[in-house]
């Protein structure tokens, strides 16, 4: 009914976010009443959704309205940064001392390396090839696990290219990449979707440094609005970012049905359990 997969950040309908909010309930109800006519829905699982949009708790209402048991869950906290007026060297200005003495000293330690510079790329075929190998060279020597997709990042990559969404960015150390990053610019966003640095090379703060080059170039040169870290709460986002908002999941049972009705009983018979343990 919907396509939602590991890769997914944020989901939900076609269509702007006041286009949604506009709906009366008597069409919410009408989308409830056509998501029960499908074959496969004793069962919903929605996520992640924007906790605060409208329109999630219109669909949660028109849901319970047309007889499903109904119930939200935490998915991930979500850290992103409005752009300041004055762009890069204001945004910079707010961070924490920390982060940027990290970011200086790292810059020093690479001088001291060799010769080092950053690439951005969004739409040369040849460059952006040449980048999204150095992105998966990167990447296979990083702490990350391998990909459960193989092929979904670089066809990410090569779709965003086309659709001019793409700013991928490669710190290089002479003829080896140390930190690569891909971030997708869309509708006045910047969003930061992977990023990856070479594991053993923590004291050069290379994925930092890589960091603060595509800030100032999404908001220098694309002139973003928002800056999305997209999903987690990992401690180091917190000093990228100055607000969080959060991800959450919708669960929705049909109790005519034996699939909805059993996992139902399982699941609020287990929310139960664990609020008594």
């Amino acid at each position: 009914m919907g396509l939602s997969n590991y890769y997914s950040c944020l989901y939900g309908p076609v269509g702007s976010g006041k286009a949604l909010a506009g709906l009366s309930a008597a069409q919410w109800r009408e989308a409830a009443g056509a998501l029960r006519r499908w074959p496969d829905a004793g069962v919903l699982r929605l996520q992640p959704l924007d906790a605060d949009s409208a329109w999630l708790a219109a669909l949660q209402q028109a849901l319970r309205g047309a007889g499903y048991w109904t119930d939200r869950f935490f998915c991930f906290g979500n850290w992103f940064q409005p752009v300041p007026a004055g762009g890069f060297s204001a945004y910079w200005a707010q961070r924490p001392s920390m982060l940027r003495s990290s970011v200086e000293r790292g810059r020093r330690r690479l001088d001291r390396k060799g010769a080092w510079h950053v690439e951005i790329h969004s739409n040369d075929p040849q460059g952006v090839e040449r980048a999204l190998q150095a992105y998966l060279t990167v990447y296979a020597q990083s702490w990350k696990n391998p990909e459960p997709c193989p092929d979904f990042m670089p066809g990410l990559v090569r779709t965003a290219a086309r659709e001019g969404w793409l700013r991928l960015g490669v710190l290089w150390l002479q003829d080896q990449p140390l930190a690569a990053q891909v971030w997708l610019v869309h509708g006045a966003k910047a969003n930061i979707y992977k990023l990856a640095y070479v594991k053993g090379q923590e004291k050069l703060s290379a994925g930092s440094a890589l960091t603060a080059a595509l800030m100032q170039h999404v908001m220098d040169v694309d002139r973003v609005s928002e800056v999305d870290y997209l999903s987690g709460d990992d401690a180091y986002k917190r000093d990228w970012m100055a607000q969080r908002r959060e991800r959450v999941g919708l669960l929705a049972f049909n109790p005519r049905r034996p699939q909805g009705l059993l996992a139902a009983a399982r699941h609020f018979v287990g929310a139960w359990l664990r609020r008594r343990s």
